[in-house]
């Protein structure tokens, strides 16, 4: 402990928060103290450094403050007098506020004013810091100087060592510890840990640190001791000993190897209790002394894992054919000396005939698991697609029977239908129900691609065939989708021009990429799709009739959603479930929506069905979706008279009464939405409604082309 010089306390220069910058700029122009103290409500709360405030600038000082203003938390806060502790907080900060008896804050001293004075004090009064902090520790410490001379220590070193300080300082630092240690940390500067050194009057691990210098050059070491436990006594050490060979011993006769230690020259030393009778056909112990390499030359077995140990000089794993045919797997594991030299080798050997006919058959019926795992995936796989395709009504049932029935033939097959129907998942079913399951499938819009590219993405091309083309060529589809199916969507796009080549495919089964000569030999299968009238298109010219025939091998014509009206309610259903998965919700149809649902033309059907289930479940209120809420987003067309029917002609009455029967019908769809309240008003059952309504707006259809939404 030690006293404060009056003179070394600096006065506190301050600011008030509260006071304008003006009155800031005049307190910073009148003094000249390195710290400016920053107050609030007569409080200290932090402080900045003169230095970080650029006066010249003009930069608002209270934004200076705000970003360079240091809080007072770890400042320490000192007496007139100062102890070892409260010396080591001062080191941590630039200053240190001085207190007076009241508390209040006097003045603050600068940390290097504190160190100066440290080292200024009379030797008997003084606190030799570095003392304290070396006392401090408990391991035992040494400081090496350049010379290699301990020139500091503790207490804990001297004990650990039982040398005194006589003994120590002022004397090479080799003279007590390893020179090769103490000259590689000088000449490589790296630590060395966990070196144990044993002398008759000490046992101490030891720890090699270097000191650097602020060049990086290593300029001393730190040596840390610590005490190794005594356990040093020879009788102690012999039982051990024994206790560990007869450890060792009852470990080899419960493995269930035969073990065999031979020598350098293949001489058997000692065997273990376990050995492999019929392999030797005579005791172990007759051959003990024996030369294993001459038990080669006489046929017992081949090869000799002895001979090839010796030979090789490294670990060697053989099996072994013996007389009897038994197969013996034998591990040669050598032991070297000092030198280098073989001394011993360790084999380990065990009958792997039985192992080996078993591994066998496990095999197979690997084999055939893998097999049946693999039938077993595409089953599931087959039963996760189909579980996709969502209807009921008579028409898709004899489809998917249809679809079925053909997958197992390579046949071409046509399917045609309005857009939106599901073509493509009927072609997906062809695949996934056939012979060609786990082959490729492949789809290509031939109305997405231009023409330009269609012809390379469906053919593909040779080396250099074209510029800006692949400098290795490419893979056309037809040629990816070898052994599978190739799904050709929009086939009523495909120009002209690549029909012929497409019917030549077809025709020959095989490709020729442009740019080559060469043919290439394929298996595909091909599924079409279009939903325009080809026999049309072939009349007025734009589609080959050859091709048409050639791709009309087995047509399947998908129904619009307005021909199989079982299929709404299902595929309603199915659609708002995934949405409820998808964003945990809870909408459901009442029974009077579905009716709704039937009665729409749904132009776009199954892909507007879906939309639109999709922007009812975004759009709606609340859980139950009934007919009021869904007939908001339907449209209904409706070009009938309102005014009552004037006759100025004679028609037929049958005529008449069907005319007056429509109007009737869809005026009252338009004022009750539902077909339930319809029949209601009409005096009619709900089903004569739905019926009459449905075939109304399906006339209207194909008379009028309408489109209703």
């Amino acid at each position: 402990m030690f006293t404060l010089e009056k003179d070394k306390i600096r006065p506190i220069i301050s600011i008030d928060l509260n006071d304008d910058e003006e009155q800031w700029e005049a307190c910073l122009k009148q003094h000249n103290e390195p710290i400016l103290f920053l107050k609030k409500d007569e409080e200290i709360i932090s402080y900045i450094q003169m230095k970080d405030i650029p006066l010249s600038e003009t930069s608002s000082l209270s934004n200076i403050f705000q970003a360079k203003a240091v809080p007072m938390t770890n400042v320490s806060k000192l007496n007139n007098t100062i102890s070892v502790p409260v010396l080591f907080q001062i080191i941590g900060e630039p200053f240190a506020l001085v207190i007076d008896d009241q508390g209040k804050p006097s003045g603050y001293v600068k940390r290097e004013d504190v160190l100066a004075l440290l080292f200024k004090q009379e030797p008997h009064g003084s606190v030799d810091l570095l003392k304290v902090i070396l006392t401090s520790i408990p391991m035992g410490i040494f400081v090496v100087d350049r010379e290699k001379k301990i020139i500091n220590f503790n207490e804990s070193g001297l004990r650990m060592t039982k040398l005194t300080s006589e003994d120590v300082s002022g004397k090479p630092a080799d003279s007590i510890f390893h020179g090769e240690h103490i000259h590689q940390v000088f000449a490589a500067g790296q630590t060395i840990l966990n070196q144990i050194q044993i002398t008759d009057t000490m046992g101490v691990l030891v720890d090699y640190s270097p000191i650097f210098d602020f060049h990086n050059e290593v300029e001393g070491i730190i040596i840390i001791v610590q005490d190794l436990p005594m356990v040093e006594d020879m009788a102690m050490e012999i039982e051990h000993i024994k206790n560990l060979n007869k450890d060792l011993n009852a470990i080899l006769s419960t493995i269930y190897d035969e073990i065999l230690v031979v020598n350098h020259k293949g001489e058997l030393l000692r065997y273990s209790e376990t050995f492999l009778s019929d392999f030797w056909g005579v005791e172990l112990k007759e051959l003990t002394g024996k030369n294993l390499l001459e038990l080669e030359g006489e046929g017992l077995f081949t090869p000799s894992v002895t001979r090839l140990v010796l030979e090789q000089k490294k670990k060697v794993s053989i099996v072994q054919e013996t007389k009897r045919n038994k197969r013996i797997l034998a591990v040669g594991n050598p032991i070297f000396d000092e030198n280098g030299n073989i001394d011993r080798i360790i084999i380990a050997s065990r009958d792997i005939t039985e192992t080996t006919k078993l591994k066998s058959e496990l095999r197979e019926v690997k084999k055939q698991s893998d097999q049946y795992k693999q039938e077993l995936e595409r089953i599931k796989n087959k039963d996760r697609f189909f579980n996709r395709l969502i209807y009921c009504s008579p028409n898709m049932e004899q489809i998917m029977e249809h679809v079925t029935k053909i997958s197992h033939f390579s046949s071409t097959v046509l399917i045609t239908g309005e857009s939106g129907v599901g073509k493509e998942l009927i072609a997906q079913a062809i695949h996934q129900s056939g012979s060609r399951a786990n082959q490729p499938f492949l789809k290509l819009n031939c109305g997405a691609i231009p023409e330009n590219l269609l012809e390379s993405e469906l053919f593909g091309y040779s080396k250099g065939s074209f510029t800006g083309a692949d400098k290795n060529g490419k893979e056309g589809y037809f040629q990816k989708a070898d052994q599978g199916i190739l799904f050709l969507d929009e086939i009523g796009e495909m120009p002209v021009s690549l029909q012929v080549k497409l019917l030549r495919v077809l025709q020959e089964q095989e490709v020729v990429p442009i740019g080559s000569t060469t043919p290439i030999p394929i298996n595909v299968q091909i599924v079409a799709a279009t939903n325009k009238k080809l026999e049309k298109m072939v009349q007025e010219g734009t589609f080959r009739e050859d091709l048409y025939y050639r791709l009309n091998v087995i047509p399947i014509h998908v129904p619009p959603l307005r021909e199989r009206t079982k299929d709404i309610p299902l595929l309603a259903y199915h659609f708002l479930q995934r949405l409820n998965e998808k964003y945990n919700k809870n909408y459901h149809f009442t029974p009077d929506a579905l009716n709704l649902l039937e009665v729409y033309s749904w132009p776009g059907n199954i892909r507007e069905l879906q939309n639109m289930i999709e922007r009812l479940a975004v759009s709606a209120d609340h859980p139950a979706l009934d007919a009021d809420f869904v007939n908001q987003f339907l449209s209904f067309t409706s070009n009938f008279n309102k005014e009552k029917p004037v006759f100025t002609n004679v028609m037929p009455l049958q005529e008449a009464q069907d005319y007056i029967e429509e109007q009737l019908v869809m005026l009252a769809m338009k004022q009750y939405k539902t077909t339930t309240k319809a029949a209601k008003a009409l005096g009619i059952s709900q089903s004569s409604v739905s019926r009459k309504y449905q075939k109304i707006m399906n006339d209207r259809q194909a008379k009028y082309g309408e489109v209703s939404f």
